[in-house]
């Protein structure tokens, strides 16, 4: 059963999970999609060198798919001493680093809870939009600013529990994986 979710112009589609392993549950399994470049900026804490083990490991799978940029911003850049105004630094911050051809995603716990042929669609939809980059935006403690809400393109949310900082990295780099190879028709490999 398809269910349409549509979020700045983009349609995603859901479809029956029992194809997945397949890739034929996405619309662009098998096909040509245009690789943007992604960017993922991060709000954060230094991280924990297994983590950024795990994030180098992602982007060297997804070299043969598209180029990842890796951009970690401080949490509470101006050491604010309330909460408002850190998500403002931060929100400044990351707003500084998006073009304005950048095709933006906010991960939000939120945002649309989508499957992993959704996401994949996500990647392959945004390739049609005339971008030239797809930024990944994990806000800090407090969440996201106003400024990176309103730029945003669409907002998803990777569980419905909140997620740290970093474990939420480790799960955007695993599905950016598993989506790029449900676009290129490809069985999974761990």
């Amino acid at each position: 059963m398809a269910l349409p979710i549509s979020a700045s112009g983009v349609s995603l589609q859901c479809t029956n999970s029992s194809s997945y392993s397949s890739g034929k549950g996405c619309k662009y399994a098998g096909q040509s999609v245009r690789a943007l470049p992604i960017r993922i900026l991060t709000v954060g804490k230094t991280r924990l060198p297994g983590v950024q083990l795990l994030v180098d490991e992602y982007i060297a799978k997804l070299k043969s798919y598209c180029h990842v940029d890796d951009v970690q911003i401080r949490s509470n850049p101006k050491n604010a001493r309330n909460a408002r105004a850190q998500v403002d630094d931060e929100d400044t911050a990351v707003v500084n680093l998006i073009r304005s051809d950048d095709w933006v995603v906010m991960l939000d716990e939120c945002g649309l809870d989508i499957s992993s042929e959704q996401m994949a669609e996500l990647l392959g939809d945004a390739g049609n939009t005339g971008a030239s980059r797809l930024s990944f935006c994990i806000g800090g403690p407090y969440g996201h600013g106003q400024r990176v809400r309103n730029r945003a393109n669409v907002s998803i949310k990777l569980s419905s529990m909140v997620l740290n900082h970093q474990i939420a990295l480790v799960v955007l780099m695993e599905q950016l994986y598993r989506s790029w190879t449900i676009l290129k028709g490809q069985k999974y490999h761990h």
